[in-house]
């Protein structure tokens, strides 16, 4: 069947199913087919009820700020989902190329200066420098997925004890003897965490990479919607068969996405080099889970060939609200990865659920 011919289909059973009655038995598939997202809606409203403090300016541009600081590594690790993968390599890139962008751009006079004859260069070509050395890595891992065929589970497993073997190497190569990278030139703060004159809600000030999290948004969207590239992973994702006979290059594809993503998780790390400024081996430990998180509960599935930006976007957000909002109401952060975890098994169960009530 060709892509146009199941799109037809697709739509035909949408068109169907708004047609069908308000049955009990349909109120309830909708319900618990979105049941995270009302949970987390609830939670929210919990919160914002217990602590007066969780709706105010300052509160909400700290959610915003922390959304889009997880943002482009999330829209990375959406697109190998889509291929019916994951990476979980995600965040040691991201704390690779943060500790590099740092490193680059720490001061002439800082005191554990990593490079000391190293005059800092331009932001720019740092991060495009940063989004090489992750599309590089990501390559990499889209290589091992599509010329041998291994499950992107193993690959990047694998990639992600590499990649942290070299992060350890680096962060102990220079002359600070592997302490912090801080000290970071005032270009790159500013470029990072400084802002608009303009961009303020109620005083409080909009940081900047905030906007560099939309700019990825705005690409990643027109990628995957408007290219044939990104109708080649969808169609990849949902048939590999189907996809190879209508023409696709499954090689080419698969490297492109792995490559993709690791651009995005390098921008989370340039990001992260600057809003973190002190940057260890443990920059990035873990973002992989928040990001496999929010594509899950913003709709991308893991069955393939499913997913939208914004649903990513929104996974996120509800993902900040909560960890922001539990710790404005003095919840144990201890508890934080039970909770994560627990996200992650139960979207990932009602996913599983949706695909085979559709079989």
């Amino acid at each position: 069947m060709s892509k146009e011919s199941k799109t037809m289909e697709r739509e035909a059973q949408v068109k169907a199913r708004a047609k069908e009655p308000w049955t009990a038995r349909r109120v309830g598939d909708l319900i618990l087919n979105n049941a995270l997202i009302i949970i987390m809606v609830i939670a929210v409203i919990y919160i914002a009820i217990v602590n007066k403090n969780f709706m105010k300016p300052a509160s909400i541009i700290n959610i915003l700020a922390q959304t889009c600081a997880y943002l482009p590594v999330a829209l990375g690790v959406g697109g190998c989902i889509v291929l019916t993968g994951t990476d979980l390599s995600a965040g040691r890139i991201v704390g690779l190329t943060a500790c590099i962008s740092a490193s680059l751009l720490q001061s002439v006079d800082a005191a554990s200066k990593m490079w000391v004859n190293l005059t800092p260069p331009n932001v720019i070509l740092v991060l495009i420098l940063a989004m090489v050395i992750g599309g590089a890595i990501g390559a990499f891992n889209g290589f091992f997925v599509a010329k041998f065929k291994l499950h992107p589970f193993i690959v990047t497993l694998a990639s992600q004890l590499i990649v942290y073997t070299f992060l350890l190497l680096y962060v102990k190569a220079g002359n600070n003897n592997g302490m912090a990278i801080s000290g970071l030139d005032k270009s790159y703060s500013n470029f990072i965490t400084g802002s608009l004159p303009f961009a303020k809600i109620d005083g409080t000030p909009i940081p900047n990479y905030v906007w560099i999290a939309v700019i990825c948004t705005i690409v990643m969207w027109f990628i995957w919607n408007k290219t044939t590239f990104g109708k080649n992973m969808f169609a990849l994702g949902a048939n590999e068969e189907a996809a190879r006979v209508s023409g696709v290059n499954v090689f080419a594809t698969t490297l492109m996405v792995f490559a993709l993503a690791g651009a995005m998780y390098a921008v989370t790390g340039f990001i992260e080099g600057a809003r973190v400024a002190s940057n260890t081996a443990n920059t990035g430990l873990n973002y992989e889970s928040d990001a496999i998180a929010a594509c899950v509960i913003g709709g991308v599935s893991f069955v393939g060939g499913i997913g939208k930006i914004r649903g990513i976007v929104i996974g996120v957000l509800m993902l900040r609200l909560i960890f922001v909002g539990l710790n404005m109401i003095g919840i144990n952060q201890d508890l934080f990865y039970i909770i994560k975890g627990g996200i992650i098994l139960f979207a990932c169960a009602l996913d599983m659920r949706k695909y085979l009530v559709k079989k």
